[in-house]
């Protein structure tokens, strides 16, 4: 029986890095503000250019370990992809509205007092402003950290990568629609540029390096040398990539965060409830009903769960402004994001039993589809 393999430094204190690596970027960005803008001026279409490489860097060992006549077979299966589109759109941009509305709008009203001059020169109360950026989170599905949560929790890797190239596309069609509805304006204007650059810099270019580099090293190095050697050489750098991109988003936003404590948290309860809803209701109840898989239930549950806060962010800045209501509770997302994920993957793994399976050791639970060595006779 093949040996599970122990987890790195990285993967076993993962939430240790996590929490150290926010509390850096924001020390970071409240001591030293001057390097924290110069670097957040660094963007086109207002993606971030320093973020761009931290993930591309991160994103790249994953898609180089994907085997692509995987990702074909996953296509023949296609009720994952079906209850990952219903959560997405039927489901959480509806339920975030109801329930950043009832906490922000009823229950912390009170705690969140004052108005603000957004981009339009009108006036609006605080508490608007927050639902509104929330409501920008909870429109805008993950499109690129969910391929590191499948990753960690071992799931489908063609699955992972299928949903986030039709979640890209179905949110060109449908964000501009739903958000203007759900934030009760005329019309929205929809950051076509920032959708598409982004999803190329943090999707495509990735996905290209990755296939076209496996190809060339498996035909020149053979398949053993791949998944032993290069693998292995590459195995940190995502972790590494991912703790670097942490850094840099909290020191852009570490003065914003650092003076705006309490209302951090009345904005965080809503959007964690919210996470840990939509999770629970794809994970533990539709992907049971629907008979999935643990490797297919895992990735779909937490690409409806994780938010593409990038995107969400670039939009509140556009519509409201940089220093708005709406701008703050984006960044609270990314706020409470990866540890709540990370929550979720660790959930993930120690519940698979539910789905009929258990072995986290066999390698088609990563990324190593085809076996290093040949089957016992």
């Amino acid at each position: 029986m093949r040996e599970q393999k122990k987890l790195s430094i990285f993967e076993k204190y993962l939430t240790l890095w996590v929490l150290l690596c926010m509390g850096g970027g924001i020390f970071l960005g409240k001591m030293i503000p001057g390097v924290a803008l110069k670097l957040d001026s660094l963007s086109i279409y207002q993606v971030s250019i320093p973020i761009a490489i931290c993930l591309f860097f991160m994103m790249y060992p994953i898609m180089v370990k994907i085997d692509f006549t995987e990702v074909i077979k996953v296509t023949k299966t296609p009720k994952p992809v079906a209850l990952t589109l219903f959560i997405n759109w039927a489901i959480k941009p509806f339920t975030m509205y109801f329930i950043a509305s009832f906490f922000l709008g009823h229950l912390f009203k009170g705690l969140l007092p004052g108005t603000e001059i957004i981009k339009t020169g009108q006036e609006v109360e605080l508490w608007r402003s927050y639902i509104s950026g929330a409501i920008l989170l909870g429109i805008a599905p993950c499109t690129a950290m969910v391929l590191m949560w499948s990753y960690l929790a071992k799931g489908n890797d063609g699955l992972t990568l299928i949903m986030v190239a039709i979640n890209s596309l179905t949110m060109l069609v449908l964000y501009a629609p739903l958000g203007s509805f759900l934030l009760g304006v005329n019309a929205m204007p929809i950051p076509w540029q920032t959708i598409l650059f982004s999803v190329t810099i943090y999707v495509a270019l990735p996905l290209v390096a990755g296939y076209f580099s496996r190809k060339w090293v498996i035909k020149h190095k053979g398949l053993e040398w791949f998944n032993t050697k290069f693998l292995h050489w590459l195995t940190p750098v995502s972790m590494v990539a991912l703790l670097a991109t942490l850094v840099l988003l909290f020191s852009f936003k570490g003065e914003i965060i650092m003076e705006n404590p309490l209302t951090i948290l009345w904005i965080a309860i809503p959007l964690l409830i919210q996470t840990v809803f939509i999770f629970s209701l794809g994970y533990f109840v539709l992907a049971r009903l629907m008979k999935l898989s643990y490797h297919d239930a895992a990735p779909s549950a937490m690409i409806g769960a994780s938010n593409h806060f990038e995107v969400a962010i670039a939009t509140a800045t556009m519509l409201f402004g940089l220093s708005s209501g709406a701008a703050l509770a984006t960044v609270v997302g990314v706020l409470i994001e990866v540890p709540v994920m990370l929550m979720l993957v660790s959930i993930c793994k120690k519940t698979c039993y539910l789905f009929g399976e258990c072995n986290l050791a066999l390698p088609q639970c990563r990324y190593e589809n085809v076996p290093t060595e040949a089957p016992e006779a």
